[in-house]
């Protein structure tokens, strides 16, 4: 057989093992869906171990963005010592700092199974942006992106548990090792979003550019199945100005809109179950039934994953809160039910991302949401 006929046949082989996590997705029950927490006072403006403490201007390299940096090292290293940390440090000058280096931290926090080598896992990847914008002064960015922040905390917290479960039953069944069933989680915190005088495509993105070009130019081994963290990632889902009541969050990419109507369908059923507290006057994900798409024009830190071939689901509000880049994003204007739903629908997709009905609580375990 010719040889690049081979490889055509192995490259299409690669390619049905990479969809069949796509195939495998089981939705979760309603039994499931009951148990899923909100996250309850952890949410708190003022007290909430999640949320107060980033209520606070995070500007790179600043003392806000260490203590916002210490916050989610020692929540991790506290709660969830299993998950590996990362850190993707880079500098540049800004249109506002001359010819000063300016640092940009972007932290990763990873859990896969504990038998995969570099490069054998796929990754569900939940992305928020942790910097605050430089003006006006004393800004705090609630919606953007303290909440989200603390909203992938919350999720993080909560798959915990049921990855544990899972990665102990299949090492102790001896299924691990093939890629399908190989899945993990990321949550990437990334610095430098925000633009420092005027949005442009160097002013802007500081770590999520300098990131993905790494990923980039970060082969794996040889042998490994993904050629590099780039195409380890299942989806990049990017949650952004989240928090303030009445969202409207459109399916912006026709390619992942599957996994965006996967998600509206959670909400739907949440709703229908009386699991979520807010009520708005349409659903937070509106465009389960979307048939025409346009080519997406919101500059976010999925740009340059985007550009590089990364699945992207991109949860932002269009149009964005009357509170943008005001003053006004701030605790006080966070609208908490909206918060709490927030953090049930993304812990339910990734819950169901990830295939835990294999691992679904018993009705009468006495597990509960909080």
């Amino acid at each position: 057989m010719p040889g690049h006929v081979i490889s055509v046949l192995l490259f299409l082989a690669l390619h049905q093992l990479l969809v069949l996590p796509v195939v495998a997705y089981t939705a979760l029950s309603d039994n499931f869906l009951r148990l899923v927490p909100s996250g309850g006072d952890d949410f708190d403006i003022d007290n909430g171990k999640l949320l107060a403490p980033i209520l606070i201007p995070r500007v790179a390299g600043t003392p806000g963005q260490t203590a916002a940096q210490q916050h989610f090292l020692n929540f991790f290293a506290a709660e969830l010592p299993e998950w590996g940390v990362e850190w993707y440090n880079s500098t540049s000058t800004t249109p506002v700092t001359g010819n000063r280096q300016i640092p940009f931290a972007n932290l990763v926090f990873k859990r896969e199974p504990p038998w995969v080598k570099e490069g054998q896992s796929n990754l569900l990847t939940l992305v928020a942006h942790y910097d605050s914008k430089i003006t006006p002064n004393g800004f705090i960015g609630a919606t953007d992106s303290a909440a989200p922040c603390a909203i992938l905390m919350h999720v993080a917290r909560t798959l915990d548990r049921f990855v544990t479960q899972m990665y102990d039953e299949m090492s102790a069944l001896g299924e691990g090792g093939s890629v399908e069933m190989d899945m993990g989680v990321q949550i990437l915190l990334l610095d430098g979003e925000e633009a420092f005088r005027a949005w442009t495509a160097t002013d802007s993105l500081y770590g999520a550019r300098a990131l993905a070009e790494q990923w980039e130019s970060s082969p794996h081994p040889a042998m490994s199945f993904y050629r590099n963290p780039l195409d380890q990632i299942s989806m990049f889902v990017l949650l952004d100005l989240l928090g303030a009541a009445n969202p409207n969050v459109p399916s912006y990419i026709q390619t992942t809109h599957w996994a965006y109507r996967n998600m509206a369908t959670i909400e739907d059923r949440m709703r229908k179950l009386g699991l979520l507290e807010s009520a708005p006057a349409r659903p937070f994900l509106p465009d389960a039934d979307k048939k025409v798409f346009r080519p997406p024009s919101i500059g976010d830190d999925h740009v340059p994953f985007m550009a590089r071939g990364v699945p992207i689901l991109h949860l932002i509000t269009s149009p964005f809160p009357d509170q943008w880049h005001t003053m006004d994003d701030d605790g006080a204007h966070l609208d908490m039910p909206t918060v709490r739903d927030w953090a049930k629908i993304v812990t339910a997709f990734a819950l169901e991302w990830l295939d835990m009905m294999e691992v679904e609580p018993k009705e009468n375990s006495g597990a509960r949401a909080v």
